[in-house]
């Protein structure tokens, strides 16, 4: 889209010696109080529960617009028709937001997840199918540390279109295991061996209380459903040392683990 400049000499000719003064004094006194306002805007911020990445966007915005305004008093003290200009910049604003269209999109999609905040920086999140831990909010995109170490850059229109799955706000989570053991075993056997193997650990939650209960009869096993609480914080270390406990205790109780397996019988003729 091209902008027509052609009326701007014509505009700038009404420019005279006897108002340029009155809009210097208007231009000063503008950037002097644009000067104090944003000063007061920036402590109030800090003082704010507003995320902090918005400060500078919040800051950056009000002080364009502020300056807006000292441009369109400024002009108006020349004689210069503001009509004429807000059509020009309107032309403008319009060829740069098209141009600009997903960028637009990339900073808005910013803009609402750091003010709704459905994750913040250290969450682990799965956005997408890709699953990591937070790393940094910004308008264009967010950034992800997967537990592998690679760093994905999603776009926030992305992000805030996907499903968000926040594994770290509630601050404690569930772990869901199923274990097996054979018919031969009695149940409530397994199933003290399996709550011995889980309460040896402090980090499990009392409350709410470990579940262990047979969950389903299998061709050749029974499985056991296993669920217990945690710290967030805990809950990969104790995923894996309940695996490796619950295998000490069978050995201990006599719970044999099985495995499937099939009878194959041999019919002669």
């Amino acid at each position: 889209m091209n902008i027509n400049l052609e009326g701007l000499p014509a505009i700038l000719e009404k420019v005279t010696l006897a108002s340029l003064l009155p809009a210097l004094l208007y231009l000063l006194g503008g950037m002097a109080v644009v000067k104090i306002v944003m000063r007061a805007l920036t402590k109030a911020l800090e003082k704010s529960s507003i995320e902090k990445t918005l400060h500078k966007f919040i800051l950056t915005l009000i002080r364009l617009t502020l300056y807006f305004i000292v441009f369109m008093t400024v002009a108006g003290a020349l004689g210069i028709q503001i009509t004429s200009f807000v059509a020009i910049l309107s032309v403008a604003g319009l060829a740069i937001s098209l141009s600009l269209q997903g960028v637009l999109s990339n900073l808005s999609s910013g803009v609402m997840l750091l003010s709704v905040k459905p994750f913040k920086a250290g969450d682990y999140v799965e956005v997408g199918g890709v699953g990591g831990t937070v790393r940094e909010i910004g308008f264009i995109h967010t950034k992800i540390s997967t537990p592998d170490n690679k760093i994905i850059y999603i776009p926030n229109s992305e992000v805030s279109s996907s499903k968000i799955v926040n594994y770290t706000n509630e601050g404690k989570r569930r772990i869901d295991l199923v274990f097996s053991a054979g018919y031969n075993c009695p149940i409530e056997t397994v199933k003290l061996a399996i709550r011995e193997a889980v309460e040896k650990f402090p980090k499990v939650y009392a409350d709410p209380a470990p579940f262990v209960r047979a969950s389903a009869y299998k061709d050749s096993v029974i499985e056991y459903t296993v669920r217990v609480w945690c710290g967030t914080d805990d809950y990969w270390d104790l995923y894996y040392d309940i695996i490796e406990a619950v295998s000490e205790s069978y050995a201990r109780h006599g719970v044999k683990m099985s495995y499937p397996h099939v009878n194959v019988h041999m019919v002669k003729d």
